[in-house]
């Protein structure tokens, strides 16, 4: 039930680890990159719009730059990314071009995404490429990010692209089968299938090992709660299978799939939720989230117990109950040093600029 909508798929973002990329000398591995190209041309021949979201730059600067493990100084890793970049390009261009595709490079960084008019824009130019047959093939801007490559991770960024096309279905593939039950024991299974993603379900991931990689199930995770809060599926399953992108977009039962909600979040509404770095936090009692949650309502200010950081009014900010736990995000109305000082008498949060996570 869960994977028939699957096969109904026309757009397809698909993010390739940095593991199913290289080989065991962090060096890209031809093989395995042209076994995963020849899936994604089968698709696209079939009429599919496909964009990959690619990691795996910064594995195959620090082979060709001779180090061992992942620099943790932030300019070897720019200076691997840098070298990296290229060389991934130049063998993404020749194993598509081989297949009878052409590709583009798109390098994002956060800012691009946060900011509206960039955000439009970065959309306009996927999707022109998409309409004239191109397999965009994205990545962090890693050599300038600053922020972006010690703290993000490709996982996030191809949620981000799949919500901003947006897409029909996130494939993420990696180097295990998908998400595994009771992992490191005899009884360990993967999961089919996650409707619900709560901390049951979080305590499975497990950080990464990989001297290459950034993220691990955690990160994927974290996708998947983006994805899933804004209607679009998320699989998640094995880069070294030669068939598996074929076998999930017939709806096999292929890795793990996350079930996404019945309800899809407007292009704005996800633009609030998931594209921005929020400039603080306003904790609110039980009346105010329970009239946010259940109602529909706007944020008022007597429903806020405490706020913290430094915004300007038009910034987004979380929303927090009294125990912290985030439950939305919105767009303020009004300044931080105006809601600490007690001075706002309007609407602090329309509630066409608040979303419910």
């Amino acid at each position: 039930m869960h994977r028939e909508p699957l096969t109904k798929a026309s757009r397809v973002v698909v993010k390739l680890g940095t593991g199913v990329l290289t080989d065991s000398q962090k060096q890209p591995d031809l093989a395995q990159m042209g076994q995963l190209v020849a899936q994604v041309a089968a698709i696209r021949a079939s009429g599919k719009e496909v964009v990959i979201v690619s990691s795996g730059a910064v594995g195959a600067g620090m082979g060709a730059l001779g180090y061992k493990k992942r620099p943790a100084i932030l300019s070897e890793l720019q200076a691997c990314a840098a070298v990296g970049q290229s060389r991934l390009m130049t063998m993404y261009e020749k194993l598509f071009g081989e297949a009878g595709f052409q590709v583009a490079q798109v390098l994002l960084t956060h800012d691009d995404l946060e900011h509206h008019e960039r955000h439009l824009n970065a959309r306009n130019t996927l999707v022109t490429l998409l309409r004239h047959g191109v397999v965009p093939i994205i990545n962090e801007n890693d050599a300038i990010s600053f922020t972006e490559l010690r703290f993000g991770d490709n996982d996030k960024l191809s949620a981000l692209v799949a919500c901003l096309l947006p897409a029909d279905l996130l494939v993420i593939l990696t180097t295990v089968d998908g998400l595994m039950e009771n992992y490191g024991k005899q009884d360990a299974k993967i999961l089919s299938a996650v409707e619900n993603l709560d901390g049951t379900v979080e305590k499975m991931a497990s950080g990464t090992e990989s001297e290459t990689a950034v993220g691990g199930m955690a990160s994927k995770l974290q996708a998947a709660k983006i994805v899933i809060r804004s209607g679009i599926p998320l699989v998640i399953a094995s880069g070294k299978k030669k068939s598996v992108l074929a076998d999930i977009l017939a709806g096999s039962n292929e890795g793990t799939i996350f079930v996404p909600q019945a309800t899809k979040l407007t292009g704005r509404k996800r633009w609030i939720a998931f594209f921005h770095h929020p400039k603080g936090t306003l904790y609110l009692d039980d009346g105010a989230k329970k009239a946010l949650r259940e109602k529909g309502k706007s944020l008022l200010p007597p429903g806020i117990v405490r706020c913290e950081g430094s915004f300007a009014a038009g910034e987004v900010v979380r929303l927090c109950d009294q125990d912290g736990t985030e439950f939305a995000r919105g767009i303020c109305d009004a300044d931080s040093a105006r809601l600490v000082a007690h001075q706002a008498t309007d609407v602090v949060v329309h509630r066409d600029n608040l979303v419910i996570l």
